[in-house]
This record gives structure tokens, C-alpha cells and sequence, in this order.
């Protein structure tokens, strides 16, 4: 038969573009698997020679479905740049947004990207197996996945002016307090979408007690995980410090934000625009970790929310109060997440100082500005900006490592796991494929955001003539 490559292009139900390369052996067995992403967009470079106050609003356009994460992010490191601490309303404010970003891009993921292979199953018809054969199959669950959804992008609305690129948070704080009508309005839905996260919980927790060793087999390895964490080791998506534990659930480190140079680094493989950040301590590849729901559930040691801890609770056994390694495993983590945001909202929505006019420190003109980090953790995973500026607070310098980038090596790895368990050559079918895509999906991946790059990236240019012959090729 001789060696063969099959390749899936683009992986589907993701954002962005990416394509896996299966190698078969001579029997038909898979031997290698590579999960590339092709898109690069450079952001980091471009934004040089701007000022920095103009990032809120630049990053955010690197995507329409993470926008907010990259708002907040920049926002808060354009406090460090600026040195203008935001009171503690602005906080408050720009949490809640977050919890709005939570909640809309949680919910979308486990209704209308992850719920077409759980509920209609991996080998389904792929002309069905999407959102409107979830619609078809269940209009009523479909009905409350955009209600959900809907709940979460009118937060951003209501703060921001729009759903998507909102223009909300400014160095030291926010633009706008929060009134009276949206805080009732968004309090009045409340438990409507509680009711509705609790059925998505139910659904989650169902397929994976009926599906237990698959969930336990697909996509399971170990690995370094990585997530916020506040001073009690409590789960945190806005503030607090980035804790690292290992494959056996053992405390590895804890640093502040803007330490975090001095614990992450990040390699290249030839295969990919898209890095692959590691805990330097542990260096390459020992030190790859993972992210994103997962990841933090992994590392914290509790919920600041009553619902979700109890979820957590079960969480924590289903490995003997190890870390939890199957991929699958993302889906339920991810619906936890959720019903947090929504009880954190609540909390936010209580808060008396949330309803101050407070709102802001305007940066000292005394001040120059001269560097700062911000990091938050997005829905898909712990998220980095560092902003450096000259005397006049032109950019000169920024990095930015995005949640997915933080799992790129695990989702090579979960991909090439799934294809040498599932895929037979002899037999192709397009379930097989999909599986291997299924892997991907765990981890909820945001490519446009995640590619950048420092230096030189490989590049192929082929030049081909009108009747299909390559004529050259040029290549670095």
C-alpha cells in the first residue's frame, strides 16, 4: 500500500483556521499526527510606534469572538503603563463585563460547537451533526442555548455600547458607571439563566457518567496545568496570581502577573505559526502545560460561589482528587465555569459600591509612561499582554501570549492521541476524522487571536504556472 498522509481541512466548529496531517505506515496505521495553524496575523509588531491608551480598542479586533478578553487585558495593562490604579468600582464594572463574556462564550461553545457530537453522537451524518441538527433534535434546548448566549452579550451591551468591541474600559478604570435600569434589567434574568446552566450541567455530567471510559481514554494525558488563583487558592477569572501545579496535582509555583517572564517561555516547531509556551523551570517539552477550564480546575482549591464549588467537589473526585486528564473532561469544567459567572454576578450586581460614579483615576501627567502587564484569564485560558512605551507612551515593545497558544501543545498532542486510538487507514471513515476534531474542540480554540511571532517564521512561496505546474519555490 506504501505511506500515505490524510489531512483535515480546516478543523471545524473552532474559530480561526487550522488543518491536522495524518501519516500513515505502510499498513495503514497512523505513525505521525500535526495540528498546524496556518493564519498569521503579527499583531505585536504592527501595534509598535502606536499609544499604548489605543490598545483597548486595537487588540480586540484580533477577534470577534474573544474580544472582550483582549479589552480587559489591555486594559489592565495600560493601568501599569500609566501607574493609575482603578477604583475599586471600575474593578467591579470590568468583572462584570467579564462574567458577560463568560457566560455568552461558554454557553456558545457547549450548545452550538461541542453539543452536535455529545447529543447527536461522533459518527452522526456531518450535514446534521451541527447546531441546526441540535435545533431539529431538541428546539426547545436549542431555545435556551441563544437565550443564554443572548443574556451574556447584552452585559457587554449594556456597559460597553455594543456586543462585540465594546469601548468600555480606559487606563485607571471605565468610561461609563453602570445605571440603575441595566443593573435591574440584568438582574431580573438572573435565575432564568441559572435554570438554564443547570440543564447544561445535567447534560454534560449525563453523557459523561453514560460515556465513563471513553471520557477517562480520549485525549488523556498528563501534563502541567496553569490558572488564577486569589490568596485563599480560590478560582479566579480577573484578578489574582498565576499558580502552577504539575501532572500529579503538586504545587509547583505561584507569581504575580507581571513576574510572569521570569516562568513562561515559548518554542517554535517547523510546523506551525503558532508557539508553544512551557514553564521554564521544567524546560522543553517537560514543561508544556494546559489551560482554559481544565487547567484552572485543576489548580484551584475552591469556588467562591456555592453551586460551582459543590460541582467542583464532584470535579475533584472523578481522578481520586488527582488533576483530571481527559480532554472531554474540558466540557464539563467549561459548564462549572458558567454557572460561576452567573453567580458571580449576582455577587457583583449586590455589591453597593458597583453602583458608584467612581469610576475612574485619570493617569498623572507627571507620570511617564514606561511599562505594564496585564493578564486575566479568558474563557479558553490565561491570557498575556505586556505593553512597553518610550517617554511619550509610543508602544516600543509588546508580547502577547493568548490562551490557545498556552494549549497549542496539548492540542497536538490530544490530536495525535485520538488519531492513533480511533483512525484505521484500511477503513477510513469520516467519524474517525472527526473524533481527531473532537480532540481540537476540547479546548474551545481561538486561532486568529493565538498567532504571532518574534523573529523568523517558516514561509513557502510556490509559483505556479496556468496549466498547474510549480514553476519555483522559494522557501525559508
Amino acid at each position: 500500500m506504501g505511506a500515505r498522509k490524510l489531512t483535515i481541512e480546516p478543523v471545524t466548529r473552532i474559530e480561526g483556521h487550522g488543518r491536522v496531517t495524518i501519516h500513515l505506515n505502510d499498513q495503514g496505521q497512523v505513525d505521525q499526527t500535526f495540528f498546524h495553524v496556518d493564519e498569521f496575523r503579527g499583531l505585536e509588531k504592527f501595534s509598535e510606534g502606536r499609544p499604548y491608551f489605543e490598545m483597548t480598542q486595537i487588540t480586540q479586533r484580533i477577534c470577534g469572538i474573544c474580544p472582550v478578553s483582549h479589552h480587559l487585558a489591555a486594559a489592565k495593562a495600560c493601568d501599569g503603563v500609566a501607574r493609575a490604579e482603578p477604583p475599586r468600582t471600575a474593578k467591579l464594572l470590568r468583572e462584570l463585563m467579564h462574567m458577560g463574556q463568560y457566560i455568552q462564550s461558554h454557553g456558545m461553545h457547549f450548545f452550538h460547537l461541542a453539543a452536535p457530537d455529545l447529543v447527536l453522537g461522533f459518527d452522526a451524518d456531518p450535514t446534521i451533526r451541527n447546531v441546526f441538527g441540535i435545533v431539529k433534535a431538541n428546539p426547545e434546548l436549542a431555545l435556551k442555548a441563544v437565550h443564554l448566549r443572548r443574556y451574556g452579550q447584552q452585559i457587554i451591551e449594556r456597559l460597553g455600547g455594543k456586543r462585540v468591541h465594546p469601548n468600555f474600559a480606559v487606563p485607571g478604570g471605565v468610561n461609563a458607571p453602570l445605571s440603575q435600569k441595566d443593573r435591574d434589567e440584568i438582574a431580573s434574568e438572573l435565575d432564568t439563566m441559572v435554570e438554564i446552566a443547570k440543564v447544561a450541567v445535567s447534560i454534560g455530567k449525563d453523557w459523561l457518567g453514560a460515556n465513563k471510559d471513553l471520557a477517562a481514554s480520549f485525549a488523556s494525558f498528563p501534563s502541567n496545568y496553569m490558572g488564577l488563583v486569589d490568596e485563599e487558592g480560590s478560582l479566579q477569572l480577573y484578578h489574582g496570581e498565576i499558580r502552577v501545579k504539575d501532572a500529579e496535582g503538586n504545587f509547583i509555583a505561584q507569581f504575580k502577573q507581571d513576574h510572569y517572564l521570569a516562568h513562561v517561555a515559548e518554542h517554535v516547531e517547523s510546523w506551525s505559526f503558532l508557539k508553544y509556551p512551557y514553564y521554564r523551570k521544567l524546560g522543553w517539552p517537560d514543561g508544556f502545560y494546559r489551560v482554559g477550564p481544565l487547567g484552572r480546575l485543576n489548580v484551584v482549591d475552591k469556588i467562591g460561589t456555592p453551586m460551582a464549588n459543590s460541582e467542583l467537589k464532584i470535579f475533584k473526585g472523578i481522578n481520586g482528587g488527582k488533576p483530571v486528564e481527559g480532554s472531554l473532561y474540558y466540557h464539563y469544567a467549561r459548564l462549572i465555569e458558567l454557572v460561576y459567572a452567573l453567580e458571580r454576578t449576582g455577587q457583583l450586581l449586590d455589591d453597593p459600591y458597583i453602583m458608584s460614579k467612581d469610576i475612574r483615576t485619570a493617569p498623572s501627567s507627571a507620570q511617564i509612561p514606561s511599562h505594564g502587564v496585564g493578564v486575566i484569564e479568558a474563557p479558553r485560558g490565561t491570557l498575556f499582554h505586556d505593553y512597553s512605551t518610550d517617554e511619550n507612551g509610543l508602544l516600543t515593545r509588546v508580547n502577547l501570549i493568548v490562551a490557545t497558544g498556552n494549549n497549542n501543545w496539548a492540542m497536538h498532542t490530544a490530536s495525535g492521541l485520538v488519531a492513533k486510538a480511533c483512525v484505521d487507514g484500511n477503513k477510513l471513515t469520516e467519524g474517525m476524522l472527526n473524533r481527531v476534531e473532537a480532540a481540537i474542540r476540547c479546548y474551545d480554540p481561538c486561532l486568529s487571536c493565538a498567532t504571532h511571532a518574534i523573529g523568523k517564521m517558516p514561509l513557502e512561496v510556490l509559483l505556479i504556472a496556468a496549466d498547474g505546474k510549480v514553476v519555483d519555490r522559494v522557501a525559508r
